[in-house]
């Protein structure tokens, strides 16, 4: 039996990714000697805007655009 390559695998692949969601956490510390010098902390979260604002996150700016979009139908509206 022989693996199976899937020609759809990358965009299924970034489909869930945008649909759900993924974090990437890390920790890293960088020694010399067991002498630890630098240390790095890394978070990540990698979304379609409508999961991130369901999370919690980017909403403020979400609004701030939407916001922004609005006013400018309104003023474009008032144009005409």
């Amino acid at each position: 039996m022989e693996p199976k390559r899937s020609e759809d695998g990358i965009v299924d692949l970034v489909d869930v990714i945008l649909r759900d969601g993924a974090v990437i956490q890390a920790d890293v510390i960088i020694t010399v000697a067991d002498v630890p010098l630098v240390g790095l902390k890394l978070r990540a979260a990698l979304a379609g805007m409508d999961t991130m604002t369901d999370y919690g996150l980017f909403e403020a700016w979400d609004t701030r655009q939407r916001d922004r979009h609005r006013e400018r139908q309104e003023s474009s509206n008032i144009e005409q």
